[in-house]
């Protein structure tokens, strides 16, 4: 003998709006995230700290790291001052407005810093900014 229910007997459905809506806050929050990420693209120095710094990142721009024995490095490449002028050169053959960052390590002799500098004016770059780490993020 089968037991009626009171309850009356629905077809079960998949509900997809909630699904639609879990989707779309997924692909706000990794669009969200990808925005604030950035290649390193450079060698691992103790920056020193500054208080008005800001984040200035452009994709062309070459980053050029000094580490506390006066080693230049272009990304993360190891470099002499004859390659480094051929790259300057060429860079900026490519486009005038190319952006040089200097990351020099904290321990790095400022006669140094100021002779890369230099260096780097005289191949003709315009654009030349230090890389500093923001007061709080020490």
């Amino acid at each position: 003998m089968k037991i009626a229910s009171p309850i009356g007997h629905r077809r079960p459905r998949l509900e997809i709006i909630p699904l639609i809506d879990i989707m779309f806050f997924l692909l706000a929050a990794f669009m969200m995230v990808s925005l604030t990420m950035h290649k390193n693209r450079s060698m691992p120095v103790n920056l020193e700290g500054a208080s008005n710094a800001k984040t200035d990142f452009k994709p062309d721009a070459v980053t050029l790291s000094i580490d506390r024995d006066g080693k230049v490095f272009v990304e993360k490449d190891l470099v002499t001052l004859p390659d480094l002028r051929a790259l300057l050169l060429k860079r900026v053959k490519d486009n005038a407005a190319v952006t040089v960052y200097i990351a020099g390590d904290r321990d790095t002799p400022h006669g140094k810093m100021i002779s890369v500098l230099d260096f780097v004016r005289g191949a003709g770059v315009q654009k030349v900014a230090f890389t500093v780490k923001s007061a709080e993020s020490k």
